[in-house]
């Protein structure tokens, strides 16, 4: 199902690829620092299950339907900007708010933003599209299985590395808002990152316009 000669040069790529610093993993850092350890693992998380979506996408062939249609691709990231720069305007907010009055996100929602911050950047699946075929051989089986497997390696060791930056910032974030500056601080920080985030998106948007 896969050539195994190219394998070693491919996990070689993706270790290099997923530790490179990116929007995800910025995103994650912002919310585990934030909300803490466990909110940094359901973000990853939440960034996995987008990312099983992309595959998929990638290996059905639709990564090539949206790159051909500019329209489809400046929609898709107009959205992403608008609701990262929607999380930056309610985390900025929380920083005006009482600590009695300013409640955590539930678990699920925390896993929801995840998933949908990962879903509106088409830059995922466009990566994909690109990356991937450089690592098939047509005479190892169905392209379309060869393109999800490796993605599907590509899923795990991106979760592996999200997960392990989502612990080490939600440790250090506990320990940074012990105090009410130091929290202030975070939160000012986490939402110049969502900022900063939907300002890139909406740039890439407007250019293609």
């Amino acid at each position: 199902m896969l050539d195994l000669t190219l394998l070693p040069a491919y996990l070689a790529a993706v270790a290099l690829v997923t530790i490179a610093p990116g929007p995800d993993a910025a995103y994650i850092v912002a919310v585990a620092v934030e909300r803490g350890p466990r909110a940094g693992l359901l973000s990853a998380t939440g960034m996995a299950l987008g990312m099983v979506v992309h595959v998929t996408a990638a290996a059905l062939g639709l990564a090539v339907l949206l790159q051909s249609t500019p329209v489809a691709l400046t929609v898709v990231e107009l959205a992403g900007g608008l609701y990262l720069a929607r999380l930056a305007v309610t985390t900025l907010r929380s920083t005006t708010t009482p600590p009695a009055e300013s409640a955590p996100p539930p678990e699920r929602e925390i896993l929801r933003r995840a998933v949908v911050t990962n879903l509106l950047n088409p830059k995922t699946v466009l990566f994909f599209a690109a990356f991937l075929p450089r690592f098939t051989n047509p005479q190892s089986g169905p392209l379309w299985l060869q393109l999800l497997i490796l993605g599907l390696i590509f899923l795990a060791m991106g979760l592996v590395w999200d997960s392990t930056i989502g612990l080490c910032a939600g440790r250090l974030g506990q320990g940074l808002m012990q105090g009410r500056r130091a929290a202030l601080a975070v939160n000012i920080a986490a939402g110049t990152t969502f900022a900063a985030l939907a300002v890139l998106l909406l740039k890439d948007a407007v250019t293609t316009l």
